[in-house]
């Protein structure tokens, strides 16, 4: 069954597809510093010199995954909160979600490393 909201399906209404369109557009983005990580990894850069970047997706994946629940759980409405049914991934995901952002420190903690790290490999490309 559909959903319908003032007698459209959720898919006819603009705002619903914009929802849409910004997750899809966050999750690439995730999906993109992924493959740009692996590459650099599997071309043999040293850790050290990928750990703000990786910082940097942890930080961009979580927000991501925490707007994504969000927005699924406005989209899905009540059913979002039901452990069956139509709503049941986007109710297990919100259930998970603080598992996945915890672990490896907070967004701020992280950032700030990434931007440390840029500093410093900023000032080596000077002195060199």
């Amino acid at each position: 069954a559909k959903r319908k909201t003032f007698g459209k399906t959720l898919l006819e209404h603009q705002v619903i597809r914009q929802k849409l369109a910004d997750m899809a557009m966050r999750v690439e983005s995730v999906q993109a510093l992924i493959e740009n990580i692996t590459y650099q990894v599997q071309r043999g850069v040293p850790n050290a010199k990928l750990g703000g970047t990786m910082a940097l997706l942890k930080v961009m994946s979580t927000r991501t995954l925490e707007l994504c629940v969000r927005e699924a759980s406005q989209i899905f409405g009540g059913a979002s909160f039901v452990r069956s049914g139509i709503g049941a991934r986007v109710e297990r995901a919100g259930r998970d979600l603080r598992g996945a952002v915890i672990p490896g420190g907070s967004d701020e903690i992280l950032a700030d490393l990434a931007v440390r790290q840029a500093l410093q490999m900023t000032a080596r490309a000077r002195m060199a």
